[in-house]
């Protein structure tokens, strides 16, 4: 019965990833052929179609590289409508109170000296050669180190195999093929930047309900629609990410590209929000909200049986409070909170609570900085915590952190950011001193 399961999922999944793509294709056609009639003019091609599109947050422009986006280089494969980056960097962090513990009793980063490193190269096509529009290629694959595993996972692997595509003057967006929704979904990086490395932004709980996140990712479809009144309705079906973890699933998948491993179901995300940009006369303001539901078996926590029905259901808003400068609506002060559940019988962290507010552009001489205050608190799942004390284990009932940071536009293509975190009750067991947390990362875009 079970491999019948697996096998039905299987083809449910493959076709509508094949669906998908014929739809892509035969709506692609329809507009070609109309073009052929109203003979509209040639669509202005810009670098920037062969960025990162479609997601919850985004990358800096080209012209924001070490590799000055008007050289040869450059020019040359755009013109191909190619373009290729790397986007690079190392990650320190410390406790700054208690000196470092042996390594078999690290139980949180920071306990012990911590240095993650990655290296993402990334290739992406606007897909002009074979007569679209409004589309993209974008694959990209991704080397990560931790000097603590259970802090990663360690991956050389696929991270990025996508066809995207736009219609009806973006009101319809598609993803099809290998995507790690962590960029797509929710909304995690605090000012709507991969590069800004703001500290204090700790959710795990969306990970824990089986969403797929860098460095991993797994077969999904994506469909976002924008209704009126920027308002927006955003779905993906994606296959799970193994219920124990990042570690088990590059165990099970070294290289990223399996389709389905066994045992590994069908994951559904569904979000709506409301999304106005800043602008002259408005400030920005972002509401979302959304739930994960996954049909993977779970070990219960209270029976010890493997059950179906993790899900994650959360809640965030931000809104810009002041605008600092004419030229630049988007600087000035913004606030935001976040809450986030899920079952306490199949899940460790169950609650999330965060506030946060930080500035964008926080003084005239740095325009691209940002400066962030962000407090949260974790919520041990109760049934998993009574477990480890039956056993005679100490733990923590709940994490508390505050953090501040500054992230900094050091040069062109260069972000550095340092942060300090209190952590009350910083690993759920053993019962471990709170820390002081020193954190330093360094992204470089090519």
């Amino acid at each position: 019965m079970q491999k019948r399961s697996d096998r039905t999922f299987r083809r449910m999944l493959t076709a509508t990833l094949m669906l998908c793509a014929s739809f892509a294709s035969n709506a692609q056609s329809e507009n070609t052929n109309k073009s052929v009639v109203d003979s509209p003019k040639a669509p202005v091609r810009s670098i920037e179609d062969l960025n990162y599109l479609g997601g919850e947050a985004s990358m800096p422009a080209f012209s924001d590289s070490v590799i000055d986006v008007n050289s040869r280089y450059r020019q040359n494969m755009f013109r191909k409508g190619l373009a290729f980056r790397v986007i690079t960097g190392p990650q320190y962090t410390q406790n700054l109170l208690d000196a470092p513990v042996p390594a078999d009793q690290q139980v949180y980063v920071g306990q012990r000296p911590y240095e993650n490193a990655f290296v993402q190269p990334i290739l992406s096509s606007d897909l002009r050669q074979i007569g679209l529009h409004r589309a993209q290629l974008y694959m990209g694959a991704v080397w990560n180190w931790v000097s603590w595993n259970p802090a990663g996972p360690k991956s050389l692997q696929l991270w990025a195999l996508y066809f995207y595509k736009e219609f009806g003057n973006d009101r319809v967006e598609i993803k099809t093929g290998y995507i790690a929704h962590n960029m797509n979904f929710v909304g995690f990086f605090v000012g709507g930047s991969t590069a800004s490395a703001v500290q204090g932004s700790y959710a795990v709980l969306p990970f824990e309900a089986g969403m797929s996140y860098f460095p991993l990712t797994t077969p999904a479809f994506d469909l976002r629609l924008r209704g009126p009144g920027h308002t927006y309705l955003k779905s993906a079906a994606q296959r799970s990410i193994d219920p124990n973890g990042g570690p088990t699933e590059v165990s099970r998948n070294h290289t990223g590209f399996r389709f389905i491993p066994h045992g590994d179901k069908l994951v559904l995300i569904n979000e709506a929000g409301y999304l106005r940009s800043a602008s002259a006369h408005e400030h920005e303001a972002w509401f979302r909200a959304g739930y994960i539901h996954n049909n993977t078996p779970y070990t219960n926590q209270a029976t010890g049986r493997l059950d179906s029905g993790n899900y994650c259901a959360y809640v965030l808003m931000d809104g810009q409070v002041t605008q600092t400068s004419p030229e630049h609506p988007s600087h000035g002060l913004y606030a935001g909170g976040s809450f986030m559940t899920v079952p306490d019988t199949m899940n460790a962290y169950s609650r999330y609570f965060e506030a946060r507010l930080y500035q964008e552009g926080p003084f005239r001489s740095r325009p691209d900085d940002i400066l962030s205050l962000i407090a949260s608190r974790t919520g041990y799942s109760k049934i998993f915590t009574d477990k480890l004390v039956t056993q005679g284990q100490s733990v923590w009932r709940a994490g508390t952190t505050v953090t501040g940071s500054y992230s900094l536009h050091a040069a062109r293509g260069n972000y550095l950011s340092f942060g300090l975190s209190y952590l009350y009750g910083p690993a759920i067991s053993p019962r471990v001193s709170n820390a002081l947390n020193a954190t330093a990362t360094w992204y470089i875009y090519f």
